[in-house]
């Protein structure tokens, strides 16, 4: 495998397709819940993208194909009074799995975290989602946790739509 990691350009209408593409087949997979994106998605994305304060995705590619993908929003901070990244979404097709593209992606968001003087990479991950979960804790990410007596942190939410 020939991986190259880039910033994604969403004017570059083959970066822009690359993240519609690559998040489509995250969406379609079990653990991005089995179902293809929402037209509107489809055709709003990287505008929206482009237009969200701190949004910026990482592309993998193998030769001049994408095979994984990174979004992420910048965020703060308010205990280390210092901006974070949090990665929302990251995934690699399963052609290309085990073959080091999530490590890659995830060099490449520390990176620019790093350049941004970031505290911290935050993430999410289902607790059913083993290979995520191993991936990520081979990078070196951990479960959030204050102290042993109060468990680790937990993601919720609420829809609204």
């Amino acid at each position: 495998m020939s991986l190259k990691v880039i910033l994604a350009d969403y004017d570059n209408a083959t970066h822009a397709a690359a993240v519609v593409t690559l998040l489509n087949a995250y969406a379609e997979d079990p653990m991005g819940g089995g179902q293809p994106l929402p037209t509107f998605s489809k055709d709003n994305l990287t505008a929206a993208l482009k237009e969200f304060p701190g949004a910026f995705s990482v592309l993998a590619y193998d030769g001049n194909i994408p095979v994984g993908l990174a979004n992420c929003f910048q965020g703060f901070s308010t205990f280390a009074c210092r901006p974070l990244i949090n990665i929302h979404d990251l995934m690699v097709l399963p052609q290309a799995r085990r073959k080091g593209a999530s490590q890659s992606l995830l060099a490449f968001v520390e990176q620019e975290a790093l350049q941004r003087r970031c505290c911290k990479v935050t993430l999410e991950v289902l607790d059913g989602n083993d290979s995520a979960r191993s991936a990520y804790e081979k990078y070196g990410f951990k479960d959030y946790a204050l102290g042993d007596e109060h468990g680790s942190a937990r993601m919720m939410q609420k829809n609204l739509m």
